[in-house]
């Protein structure tokens, strides 16, 4: 099945934003536009249409993944097994490094960046794409491998002990465990609703409606994570058979209305509901699952337009292994920060607030895009699950 470009390409730009916004977090005279809003603050920063973004264009990439596995000649109850395998690698991921972040570095003995080293090397013991073994030793030492990963997480687990003396627990999942936990309802709505337009409509509308009953207090939340949350991934499974049924790159305007008209449907539904809820990420609120939409919508299909209609594809090279090793960019800063405080490199003082940071964190994100590809180019090292 030929690969959507589009998708590649919304992924890298989201992944590299993913890096910029994670990195400028410690920036000081910075826009309070590109930061994260606070808890109670009625608004939207920049940095709070990301994570969605990651979220909404993983639902567009579902069907196309259980499509090639069909084609592959995958038995369902063999892509069942590999959608749970690979939600369980996100969720423990995630739960590795959202407990990192209230690690006590003094109480485990091994410091802070230490933790995150072997973490990131357990990741990648455990998930790398390892070359086919060509005899049963090269099998043998790659299962090994992935047992001394395994072995490296029960160890950090062991070892783990939290800011006051908390232990290691569930939290709020993390970045990656809440990627993980979407993923697995969108590729199980995927499973249900396949590429019929009617039944991705219907099912897009119960998660809307249960999203808005939920905020209301009318219903609660019986699957980790937020409702909102879901809610982006299945929006994506939408996109997805939308652009599999009207999109072509000869003709791509139906699809392309359609992107307008529900963009214009979700700016507007975002308008209504903001008169009873604020805009906020940390909430989950409706008003930002709308206004999120009303932006991704229309991106998505310009996006389309330009890789598929007018092969611009080549327009994002530079960021496109953000697009391909996406997991592998997301890791990489964990290592990169524990060197430099085990180094003791210290950002230059001109790269610490104002223009000067937010380009210096640019630049560290795309710097970091490009080490992800060529681990994958010239040494074949990189995270997939």
């Amino acid at each position: 099945m030929k690969r959507i470009a589009a998708i590649d390409v919304f992924r890298a730009l989201t992944m590299l934003m993913m890096l910029f916004v994670n990195d400028m977090a410690g920036l000081e005279n910075i826009p309070h536009w590109l930061e994260h809003a606070g808890r109670s603050e009625d608004m939207m920063g920049f940095s709070d249409t990301i994570f969605p973004a990651f979220l909404f264009i993983m639902g567009v990439s579902v069907p196309f993944a259980v499509q090639n596995r069909l084609r592959k000649g995958d038995s369902l109850p063999k892509i069942i097994l590999h959608i749970l395998l690979r939600s369980v690698a996100l969720v423990v991921m995630g739960l590795y490094t959202v407990n990192y972040e209230s690690l006590d570095g003094a109480a485990v003995g091994i410091g802070r960046p230490w933790f995150a080293i072997l973490m990131i090397v357990a990741f990648f013991l455990v998930w790398a794409v390892y070359p086919k073994p060509e005899s049963r030793g090269r099998k043998w030492l790659f299962t090994m491998m992935r047992l001394a990963g395994v072995g490296v997480l029960a160890y950090l687990y062991i070892i783990y002990v939290g800011r006051g003396g908390s232990s290691f627990g569930t939290r709020w999942w993390g970045i990656l465990g809440l990627i993980g936990w979407t993923y697995l309802v969108s590729s199980a709505v995927y499973l249900i609703v396949r590429n019929n337009v009617t039944y991705n409509f219907i099912a897009w509308m119960l998660i809307v409606a249960y999203c808005i009953l939920g905020s209301a207090g009318i219903l609660g939340n019986p699957i980790p994570g937020s409702i909102t949350l879901h809610a982006f991934g299945i929006s994506g499974l939408l996109v997805s058979s939308l652009m599999q049924r009207y999109a072509t790159p000869e003709k791509p305007q139906k699809f392309l209305l359609w992107m307008v008209g529900l963009a214009a449907v979700m700016a507007v539904a975002g308008c209504v509901a903001h008169n009873y809820w604020i805009v906020s990420k940390i909430q989950a609120t409706p008003t930002w699952l709308f206004w999120c939409l009303a932006m991704f919508l229309p991106l998505f299909g310009i996006i389309y337009w330009l890789t598929e209609t007018k092969h611009k594809a080549h327009w994002f090279s530079f960021i496109a292994p953000a697009g391909i090793v996406t997991l592998t960019c997301y890791v990489i800063p964990y290592v990169w920060y524990s060197v430099r405080s085990l180094l003791h490199i210290h950002r230059p003082e001109i790269f610490q607030s104002g223009t000067w940071g937010l380009i210096g964190s640019l630049v560290f994100a795309w710097l970091v895009v490009q080490l992800a590809g060529s681990m994958n180019r010239y040494l074949g090292v990189r995270l997939k699950i």
